[in-house]
């Protein structure tokens, strides 16, 4: 499988050890962590085809993936 792109560490490039900390110490972050991590192989798993899915769904997702990664940022500036 190709590269994915949006992951955390990748979108947050200089917080690892604050993600690994709060993953490790908070179990509400650790679970939107996980579902960010869910909806980003699924979100990529549909552009690349392997589970095609039409333009509007693949939007969807996007946007709940933002609303995601906006709270992870939150806990991010906090940590």
């Amino acid at each position: 499988m190709s590269h994915v792109a949006h992951e955390l560490h990748e979108e947050f490039p200089d917080q690892a050890e604050a993600i690994h900390a709060l993953k490790a110490g908070n179990a509400h972050f650790a679970r939107i962590a996980e579902d960010y991590h869910a909806l980003n192989r699924a979100i990529h798993r549909m552009e690349t085809n392997v589970e095609p899915a039409d333009d509007a769904t693949i939007e969807d997702l996007k946007k709940k993936r933002l609303v995601l990664k906006d709270e992870i940022a939150g806990f991010l500036a906090t940590a």
